[in-house]
């Protein structure tokens, strides 16, 4: 099956934006093309879809905080998101299977001016991008699972996660990013029928199974002082190998 679409959206500011910077906000209008194929069999299916998302006024990330801690968003007149996204997933047998996706994309501003306090002579420095990456918007993501079913209603999945580099500004600095991080979970569900609920569903998920150490997100703050630009980042580490123990009841 193919498939092609066209929408249009937009979007309010939301109160936070209002309350974090000083210029009005604008509201952000998004046009957006989508092309795709999908093929479905008895033991597998796959897709691929192409998109080009072009916004007109979009409120992205600055990169930094206000005052109580909540992040900044600013428009740009021009940015756009244009990628592709694949995904699958084949039954190896009744008792295994593999399911995989990735997403590869350009997240671009056009003529993009940063905004750096001046401590030293008072007011803001500018520096003029004229293409730029949008700001926590990795352009390679990826995902897959195994998942196995040894007895009836019992099932083992393993999980894999990967998050390229995201930019902590919309600047493109290495040393204003996060690093690319790789993780792997474990999930184990079983589930029970009995007369009292309809079925029960126990499930045990071990997160992070081999203790990465990494950051998912952070902020970036920069300014003129001493005649020289200084750059402070911060970064939100996320939890090593924990474990969490969910049950669901289907009344």
């Amino acid at each position: 099956m193919a498939y092609a679409s066209y929408a249009v959206a937009s979007h309010e500011p939301n109160r936070d934006d209002f309350e974090s910077v000083s210029s009005q906000p604008k509201s952000e209008l998004l046009q957006d093309i989508e092309l795709g194929i999908e093929r479905r069999r008895k033991n597998s299916f796959y897709s691929a879809n192409v998109y080009y998302m072009n916004y007109h006024n979009q409120l992205v990330l600055i990169g930094n905080i206000n005052d109580v801690g909540a992040y900044t968003r600013t428009n740009v007149p021009n940015s756009y998101r244009l990628g592709l996204e694949l995904q699958g997933r084949l039954e190896i047998s009744n008792d295994v299977n593999i399911a995989a996706n990735v997403t590869l994309s350009k997240n671009k501003i056009s003529n993009y001016t940063e905004l750096i306090d001046d401590y030293d002579n008072g007011g803001t420095k500018n520096n003029f991008y004229r293409s730029t990456d949008i700001s926590f918007s990795p352009s390679l993501t990826g995902g897959g699972s195994i998942n196995f079913i040894p007895v009836k209603n019992a099932e083992i999945s393993v999980i894999s996660k990967y998050v390229g580099r995201q930019y902590l500004d919309n600047t493109s600095q290495k040393s204003r990013s996060l690093d690319p991080y790789f993780l792997q979970d474990v999930r184990l569900s079983y589930l029970i029928a009995h007369k009292i609920f309809k079925a029960t569903n126990i499930i045990v998920q071990l997160n992070n199974v081999f203790n990465k150490k990494y950051e998912a997100n952070g902020y970036s703050f920069s300014y003129v002082y001493g005649g020289a630009v200084a750059t402070e980042n911060f970064y939100f580490p996320m939890a090593p190998f924990n474990l969490m123990v969910g049950v669901n009841v289907r009344l």
